[in-house]
C-alpha cells in the first residue's frame, strides 16, 4: 500500500504533454519516453505541480486517513510526491497519480512498491489512496487492476501483495476484486504503529502471477 507509508496505502496508452512533471529537489522537471497506463475511465501518469493541492488536501483529512496513524502535513505531502516522482523516473514504476479521463481531475494515487526493510516478507506490493469524492466509483478496482496487468506482463513479477489494517473493510473487499488471497497465518502487527493501536493488525493479500486474470474475477 505504499510510498511514503509503503504498508496502508490501500484504501488500486499515448503519452500526454499537459502539465509539468514534479522534480525532486535539484531536478529540472523533464518527460520520460514512457507511456502512461490507461483504462476506460482513468490515466495513471506523472506527478504535476497541480496536483500537490489535492494530494494535500486529502492527506490531511482524516475520514481518507482513517486507517494510518496520523493525517500528513502540506510539507509531507510536498515530500511524499517528490519521492514518488523520482522512482518512476529513475526505473520506470511505482506510485503513479490517477487522473479521471473525463473531466482531467486528479483523484488520488495507484502503483507498485518493493516493501520496506523490517517486515516480515519481502516482494512488491500494490496500493492505492483516493480522495473521498472519488469513492464509490470503482476507480480503486479499475487503477489496481491497471497496475497488477502492468506487474506480471510487463514487469514480469511472479507475485504481487497488498497489506492493509484488518479493520480496512473498504480496502480488502478491492484485494478479493483482483483475485488476491488471505492466509490468516500471514497477519502480522505492523512495526511502524504504534503498540496498543487499533491499526497495528495488518493483514497480507497475495497475488501470483499464474493466478493472475485479466480483469479481476
Amino acid at each position: 500500500m505504499g510510498g511514503a507509508e509503503p504498508l496502508r496505502t490501500a484504501e488500486g496508452g499515448r503519452a500526454r504533454t499537459a502539465g509539468n512533471p514534479v522534480a525532486p529537489p535539484g531536478r529540472t522537471p523533464y518527460r520520460r519516453l514512457m507511456p502512461e497506463l490507461r483504462t476506460d475511465r482513468l490515466v495513471l501518469r506523472d506527478w504535476r505541480t497541480s496536483d500537490l493541492d489535492p494530494w494535500a488536501a486529502m492527506n490531511a483529512d482524516p475520514v481518507v486517513r482513517e486507517y494510518f496513524p496520523e493525517v500528513l502535513t502540506r510539507a509531507q505531502s510536498e515530500a511524499s510526491v517528490a519521492g514518488f516522482q523520482a522512482d518512476l523516473d529513475r526505473r520506470g514504476w511505482g506510485w503513479w497519480a490517477v487522473e479521471v479521463v473525463a473531466t482531467g481531475e486528479f483523484v488520488g494515487f495507484t502503483g507498485l512498491d518493493p516493501v520496506e526493510d523490517g517486515m516480515p516478507f519481502t516482494g512488491v506490493e500494490a496500493g492505492w489512496r483516493l480522495a473521498r469524492p472519488a469513492w464509490g466509483h470503482g476507480y480503486a478496482t479499475e487503477a489496481a487492476r491497471a497496475v497488477v496487468s502492468h506487474a506480471f506482463e510487463c514487469l514480469a513479477l511472479p507475485e504481487v501483495l497488498a497489506v492493509a489494517a484488518a479493520g480496512n473493510l473498504r480496502s480488502r473487499a478491492v484485494m478479493d476484486r483482483l483475485g488476491m488471497t488471505r492466509d490468516p497465518a500471514d497477519d502480522f502487527d505492523d512495526p511502524e504503529v504504534p503498540e496498543g493501536s487499533p491499526l497495528r493488525r495488518s493483514v497480507l493479500y497475495r497475488l501470483r502471477a499464474g493466478d493472475h486474470r485479466p480483469g479481476g474475477r
